[in-house]
């Protein structure tokens, strides 16, 4: 094998990840602030009011406090992790003319925002 080619193998495994652990503070399970930084740099507490989220200290929406002992998201689904990614990614597909925008945000993205919002008793 020359050089070149072991090279653009390492490159490839490098880039799928192949061999690498994530950092905890990558690891939004783990790292639950990571929620709350995208939650304020996508603007939610314009909306809403979000313990521990700077600024977030809007009315147009549901105050979020206490939101991990809530039974459904929207009144309409399970308060279950999958539920709460994807009203956060695409609450228009559940609810129709909500208030609540579409945001663009990944899964892993969505799933940081979600744990965070289940640290809030």
């Amino acid at each position: 094998m020359t050089f070149s080619e072991l090279a653009a193998i390492v490159l490839l495994l490098g880039l799928a990840g192949v061999g690498c652990s994530r950092s905890p503070a990558m690891e939004p399970d783990r790292n639950p602030q990571q929620g709350a930084i995208l939650l304020s740099a996508h603007g939610c507490g314009s909306c809403h009011t979000i313990p521990g989220v700077s600024g977030a200290s809007g009315t147009i929406g549901p105050p979020l406090a206490g939101y991990a002992r809530r039974a459904y998201i929207a009144g309409k689904l399970p308060n279950q992790l999958d539920n709460l990614m994807r009203w956060i990614r695409d609450p228009q597909s559940i609810e129709p003319g909500t208030a609540m925008p579409n945001l663009p945000v990944n899964e892993a993205e969505a799933r940081a925002m979600a744990v965070y919002l289940y640290t809030l008793r």
